[in-house]
């Protein structure tokens, strides 16, 4: 069994931090136009509506919030917690839970805890990282056709679900791409139901080649204060082929809230990028703040003052959801912060400070 390096892939990193207009189509699997989930019911007392967002040419309208399980499974949440996490995220409003197979027991822990509610959300998964049986180590990565049509029915027998919504390749290089059979054994899922639609997850060359080959519904690539490249590169090429875009890590892992880091964490890099960049909002009492104006908070809205469609923020804290949705509620950040912190970055950002698997 192969290791994979830090560059190779997140989830052997576990001290990774929680940390993203077409007419809707017929749902496959479901019998009904609403794009595959239902809509999140009125919201109840004290609940807080997330905007809604036509996600590229799917038909899927997805809340600008979603749910990512990385963290459950890296930091070996057990099943208490995790449906906790699930089910209060859903009761908030989210209706998109990201994960992949390799985020050890993740897979497992959302179908035990939120299949029977599976009307209720959009499910993204990810392949080419697989699982030994137990769910605990990662083996090589594996872009062949058997091995990824294997890990589909993997993620579909865990999740306890007939279909997966999206399935990303989950940040193969260029040769990968260009060869096609991992392209094709996609493909192949979603020819036989299993798979909605077909994604990209990445960032730089590769990223932008996915975008123009025609073969994705979606690209999820990097997006915050400490990953920028996308903005230029990215964005405006997925906005013109009406290709859903979902941003990872939009806070940049918070990175900034480690006095240090050793170069083999996982956070290492954009933490070096943040001492670098030196933003304001990152200093003093503003950096560990909680809410739309705290470090988190303008780093978020940063993120989400571009052309995306979803921004996916993990936990493993059942009540981060809600404060992460408070603040989504107060919008985007005004467009002279946005250009103040765009401006630092073309200041300082290296040609290689490009998106990090």
């Amino acid at each position: 069994m192969s290791h994979p390096s830090r560059r190779s892939f997140v989830c052997t990193a576990a001290g990774a931090l929680a940390a993203g207009i077409v007419a809707p189509a017929l749902a496959q699997g479901t019998g009904r136009m609403d794009g595959g989930a239902k809509p999140a019911a009125a919201p109840g007392a004290g609940r807080i509506e997330l905007p809604m967002r036509e996600f590229g040419r799917t038909g899927m309208k997805v809340r600008v919030l979603g749910l990512g399980t990385l963290q459950i499974g890296i930091e070996h949440a057990d099943q208490d917690t995790a449906t906790k996490v699930l089910n209060t995220a859903l009761d908030e409003g989210c209706n998109v839970i990201d994960t992949a197979e390799c985020y050890m027991k993740a897979e497992t822990l959302i179908g035990n805890a939120v299949a029977h509610r599976r009307k209720d959300y959009f499910l993204f998964t990810k392949v080419g990282h697989v699982l030994n049986d137990d769910e605990t180590t990662q083996w090589a990565p594996e872009w062949d056709e058997p091995g990824i049509l294997k890990s589909v029915d993997r993620s579909l027998r865990r999740l306890k679900t007939d279909h997966l919504d999206l399935v990303h390749l989950h940040s193969c290089g260029p040769r990968i791409l260009e060869r096609g059979e991992a392209i094709g054994a996609l493909e192949k899922a979603k020819q036989a139901g299993k798979v909605r639609f077909l994604g990209y997850s990445g960032d730089h060359r590769p990223a932008l080649w996915a975008l123009d080959s025609g073969k994705f519904d979606s690209l999820m690539t990097s997006l915050s204060v400490a990953d920028q490249e996308s903005i230029d590169m990215l964005l405006p090429v997925a906005r013109e082929k009406k290709i859903g875009v979902i941003i990872k890590r939009p806070i940049a892992n918070a990175a900034w809230r480690h006095e240090s880091a050793d170069p083999s964490e996982y956070h290492y890099e954009y933490w070096r990028r943040l001492r670098e960049l030196k933003y304001d909002f990152l200093q003093g009492e503003t950096r560990d703040k909680p809410g739309p104006e705290g470090g988190a908070g303008v780093a978020m809205r940063f993120t989400l003052a571009h052309p995306i469609d979803l921004m996916i923020v993990g936990s493993s804290n059942p009540a981060r959801f809600r404060q992460n949705a408070e603040i989504v509620a107060a919008g985007p950040l005004p467009a002279a912060q946005v250009n103040e912190i765009r401006a630092r970055w073309k200041q300082v950002a290296q040609p290689n400070w490009f998106g990090q698997i």
